[in-house]
């Protein structure tokens, strides 16, 4: 187990995992991702009940990546159950587990406590914050996925795309809470419309 106070993600396996990342496949979901994650961890630290289980979903989320693959998530869990077990008891391991697993659908997961619940709100709000970021950087954004799909073909791509985008619309809310609703709800819309719009004009 790991002493108490101690952080799940030791430096050897932030290595490690920083490796993963740095995979020249990944265009988006690359280290810069987690290390814009890990800052928000920090901005929202007070409001979380478990700051170091929230830390260790950050690394582990997109540990497994590939695009043309549908079980990225699943494998990004596994591996953190992996190299994890016998770090934590099975409690705090299973709450970061379910985290990761909960960002293939961006919904909230089965957890039995409040806080948990409330930790594993603020971690995907935390991973959807990109699109709510300045125009600027949320083209950006556009792009690097763009280039992890390039094996797409164009209408395709703005198709499912658009049906993805779509969706984030047709939510009630983009976030799950207050405090990130506040902070990048609208901008979030302002820069999915304006997504949805580009794609309509050069879709099939």
């Amino acid at each position: 187990m790991t002493a108490a106070g101690a952080p799940p993600v030791d430096e050897a396996l932030k290595r490690e995992l920083t490796a993963l990342y740095r995979d020249g496949s990944r265009h988006y979901h690359g280290i810069e991702h987690i290390e814009a994650l890990l800052a928000l961890a920090e901005d929202y630290r007070p409001l979380l009940s478990d700051p170091q289980a929230v830390e260790a979903a950050i690394w582990f989320h997109d540990a497994i990546y590939d695009s043309q693959a549908k079980d990225n998530e699943e494998q990004s869990a596994g591996l953190a159950a992996h190299r994890l077990s016998g770090k934590l008891e099975a409690t705090r391991l299973d709450r970061i587990v379910t985290m990761i697993r909960a960002t293939a659908k961006h919904e909230l997961p089965e957890l039995k406590s409040a806080a948990a619940l409330r930790d594993a709100s603020l971690f995907l709000d935390m991973d959807m914050s990109i699109l709510g970021a300045a125009p600027d950087v949320f083209d950006r954004y556009e792009a690097a996925v763009r280039k992890e799909y390039a094996w797409v073909p164009e209408a395709a791509w703005t198709v499912g795309r658009g049906a993805v985008l779509r969706s984030f619309l047709e939510r009630p809310s983009i976030f799950l809470t207050q405090e990130f609703r506040g902070r990048f709800e609208a901008q979030a819309r302002e820069n999915i419309s304006r997504s949805l719009s580009a794609l309509e004009r050069t879709g099939p």
